[in-house]
């Protein structure tokens, strides 16, 4: 199965630079990867990911990043799409004039994870008023301790899938489980998974789900290889679910290059 990481980082001043990247990625047989920068605002980062587009081509789409808040955010998202930025990362309180701007440029937004503000109201309408922009939640939408029981603000957000225009990326277990203390079966360390993975199918079904590792974040956790392993193991059994998590749906909003 060709698999897309929907989630990855790389940079050559922080993390890890992208033949890392890419090397972590043909080892665990990941051909496509979406790249997402890590800060807000910074030119050099979507200048940096938009060469890694180019010079591996067909392998990587690029999402930019703008300061929203600045009274030019709009003509310089426009000038990354322009270079060939498929998406804009933004967050769920930013002005509504960029995200207009994302739709209008047909981009696909990558939402960041700030639980409160997805589960607003506020943020709610705003999808509601952009039924022709692509959404894609980031990380479940959700932080650990939103993973316990009644999953009051993680309901609010799945709620969201109510919108045809809203999708959702699954991260590794290693980002929803704590860290074992010991490791008494290695082939599957995590014990009493919360059901959200479950919750989000339920909700979004898979074919608006799609794996996004954190690279390089998840070598602090279960490691790349393993969080792909995991997840296609022991969280997603149906074959046809796989397809659409871990390739068809990502593909079906983002290019690569192509």
């Amino acid at each position: 199965m060709l698999v897309i990481d929907a989630h990855c980082h790389a940079a050559t001043f922080y993390y890890e630079p992208i033949e890392s990247a890419l090397d972590t990625m043909l080892r665990n047989g990941v051909e496509k990867a979406l790249l997402i920068p890590l800060s807000e605002g910074v030119d050099s980062l979507n200048a940096y990911l938009i060469e890694c587009m180019r010079r591996f081509p067909g392998r990587f789409s690029v999402v930019a990043t703008v300061d929203a808040h600045r009274p030019d955010a709009p003509e310089r998202l426009q000038e990354w799409a322009t270079h060939g930025a498929e998406g804009v990362r933004l967050s769920p309180s930013d002005p509504l004039a960029i995200w207009q701007k994302a739709a209008e440029l047909g981009l696909v937004v990558s939402l960041r994870r700030r639980v409160e503000d997805t589960a607003s109201d506020n943020f709610r309408r705003t999808v509601e008023s952009l039924p022709d922009l692509n959404i894609v939640i980031e990380h479940l939408g959700c932080r650990r301790e939103d993973t316990t029981p009644p999953y009051r603000m993680y309901r609010r957000v799945l709620a969201l899938a109510q919108y045809p225009n809203t999708f959702m990326k699954v991260p590794g277990l290693g980002e929803i489980c704590p860290r074992p203390a010991r490791f008494p079966r290695p082939s599957t360390p995590f014990e009493n998974i919360p059901p959200v993975i479950e919750m989000a199918m339920d909700a979004f079904g898979a074919r608006r789900l799609m794996w996004g590792s954190d690279f390089p974040h998840v070598a602090e956790r279960e490691g790349y290889g393993n969080c792909l392993r995991l997840l296609i193991e022991h969280v997603v059994k149906s074959e046809e679910d796989r397809e659409w998590m871990f390739r068809k749906t990502a593909a079906t909003l983002f290019r690569f290059g192509e």
